[in-house]
């Protein structure tokens, strides 16, 4: 994958943004968090994404990839497809859209429904309080 694939991809992802920094690299971002990096490597084009910890594990001695630099030193957990053989465009696209749908769910509620990333019938409606008349437990007048 080159870059202009790797943006064309992230481009179809839902309420996405994109924003070049840290020195040249294409950063993806949905509800303004990182999902997505294109870039910080020196030779070759390098793709950084989150993923959950038991991808994490077995992706990080995987010939290619690695932990991202200065965001798994950290803690987090975060890949860097950087060399030959890594993932093949099919997989890097499928942990693109992983990490995606990980960053988003972080998200609170409210800003997901903002984005449009589920519906608002998804979000439960308050509870009614107790001392009201209209609550299961009160009988009705």
């Amino acid at each position: 994958m080159n870059y202009a694939a790797f943006n064309t991809f992230c481009t179809i992802l839902p309420a996405t943004t994109h924003v070049v920094q840290w020195g040249g690299a294409q950063v993806w971002k949905v509800g303004g968090k990182v999902f997505a990096i294109g870039g910080w490597a020196d030779d070759a084009p390098a793709y950084t994404f989150k993923v959950s910890p038991i991808a994490y594990e077995m992706l990080r001695t995987q010939p290619g990839l690695r932990p991202a630099p200065y965001l798994a030193s950290r803690g987090m957990t975060w890949i860097q497809h950087f060399a030959k053989p890594g993932l093949s465009d099919a997989d890097l696209r499928r942990y693109l859209a992983e990490s995606h749908r990980i960053v988003a769910s972080g998200l609170s509620r409210k800003r997901q429904r903002d984005l449009g990333l589920i519906p608002a019938a998804a979000i439960p409606a308050a509870p009614i309080p107790p001392s009201s008349p209209h609550h299961a437990g009160s009988p009705r007048r």
